[in-house]
């Protein structure tokens, strides 16, 4: 927790965190691929750009490269990954494995997510596991760290040094209910959050607002996700096709009277003018920043925004 001076884990985006500088984090798209050159490419595009990248688990419910595979590929050479873990696709026993396997690998920043149901991927027929829930999750990896035991209480002969994070989402309803969850996340362990998507400043400012008479803000860090959008269709296929995001009326409109070929750079001003909000959010810590299929386009949004400056 912020007021702890004890380090969770020997990672240097915890350390950044900690040290109050506002942070950047990037979303790496794990390839349809066993190339690992592909996330090499990609994070040789990103690194420069953030503090952390993180590595995706089937994100929508679709497959990619796995989350714990692209870690061993980013660690190996040197760069710092968030692991997402995905409680829809395994059981407490594979998760704990994979946790463990992480940690040994070099891995200090786990991300907990329940995980997007299977009907929304391109698999709906695969079963759904959802053994745990994200704050069962938390817990589950809070025991391996700080009791040093599996949840069967065996011991452990080495525990994980691991810092926590948590997805969060104050943009659907019931928003009245949102900065309690985020409470009981960080009971159960979140000490950095990500949230989906910011179109809605002010349901974010809202929000913020509720985290900070609970006294949140002083327990965890939380970075805003952010993101340029490429245009009106892309705009109306996120906020109709994609779990929890939430992309107000204007903003579309915005990009519709926009000219077809200038939406994508409307969509990188959109997402600079929010960034330059979120900043002034007491609260904030950071952004997380997701750019799918746009990657190219985070170098220059980060630059003009002086958020590594």
């Amino acid at each position: 927790m912020k007021e702890n001076p004890e380090f969770r884990s020997k990672g240097s985006f915890e350390k950044l965190l900690r040290s109050g500088k506002f942070a950047v984090t990037c979303e790496l798209s794990p390839p349809d691929s066993a190339d690992p050159e592909r996330v090499l490419d990609e994070a040789a595009m990103l690194a420069d750009s953030c503090y952390a990248l993180n590595a995706t688990d089937g994100s929508g419910a679709h497959c990619h490269m796995s989350s714990v595979a692209v870690c061993a590929i980013l660690t190996r050479s040197g760069y710092s990954p968030i692991m997402q873990v995905s409680c829809r696709d395994r059981n407490r026993i594979a998760i704990q494995g994979d946790v463990l396997g992480a940690a040994a690998m070099g891995v200090h920043n786990i991300l907990c997510l329940t995980g997007d149901d299977v009907s929304v991927g391109d698999q709906p027929e695969a079963k759904r596991v959802f053994d745990l829930d994200s704050i069962q999750l938390l817990q589950t990896i809070r025991v391996l760290r700080d009791s040093g035991t599996f949840l069967s209480g065996r011991v452990l002969t080495e525990a994980p040094k691991l810092f926590l994070g948590a997805a969060s989402n104050p943009f659907v309803p019931p928003f009245e209910f949102r900065a309690l969850r985020m409470a009981k996340k960080i009971e159960a362990g979140a000490e950095f959050f990500q949230s989906q998507y910011c179109f809605d400043v002010p349901r974010l400012r809202q929000f913020m607002k509720q985290a900070r008479d609970l006294g949140l803000h002083e327990l965890a860090y939380y970075l805003v996700g952010v993101g340029p959008i490429r245009s009106e269709r892309a705009a109306e296929y996120l906020r109709t096709k994609v779990p929890g995001v939430h992309i107000p009326d204007k903003i579309v409109d915005r990009l519709r009277k926009t000219p077809k070929d200038r939406q994508r750079e409307e969509g990188r001003q959109i997402c600079l003018e929010i960034i330059e909000e979120v900043k002034a959010i007491e609260g904030v810590s950071g952004v997380h920043i997701m750019a799918y299929k746009q990657e190219e386009l985070v170098p220059s949004i980060v630059a003009d925004a002086g958020l590594m400056s």
